[in-house]
């Protein structure tokens, strides 16, 4: 006895993708305008596979951490035309990465400088304002 698996592909309307990454409708038809993703179409209704449910979740993502749309899309499209696995493409993909991999620990670095920055501030600030409490208790 041979078992079959019912493959059935989970899709989302717009509304339902919106949502649940708390962007507005725009947002997403933007996406759409710019090649980001590629909702099939029954009529005027937009219907979203996983795939394009996945590459919002990751633009909205590059976008966060400072990936511009165009730079999102290029990685997108070399993506899709390297399935197999053309050296140059990957190259190109791998430096890109790299490049924003460098730019990511750049930026952490600035953090921890920044963070150490404002606890210093901060401590000198605490010290400052129970002195100043300390001075007005005596006076009273």
């Amino acid at each position: 006895m041979t078992l079959q698996k019912s493959i059935t592909k989970k899709t989302y309307g717009i509304s339902e993708l919106s949502k649940e990454f708390d962007i507005t409708t725009r947002t997403i038809r933007f996406y759409e305008q710019q090649g980001l993703i590629s909702p099939a179409r029954s009529g005027q209704t937009r219907i979203y596979s996983e795939k394009d449910r996945v590459r919002l979740m990751l633009t909205l993502r590059g976008k966060r951490l400072g990936f511009s749309l165009a730079e999102t899309k290029e990685l997108f499209d070399l993506y899709d035309t390297t399935l197999e696995g053309d050296e140059k493409q990957l190259n190109l993909i791998l430096g890109i990465l790299n490049q924003k991999n460098a730019e990511l620990e750049q930026q952490l670095q600035d953090i921890d400088r920044v963070k150490t920055e404002l606890s210093l501030v901060q401590d000198r600030c605490q010290k400052a304002l129970d002195e100043v409490v300390k001075k007005k208790e005596k006076s009273v």
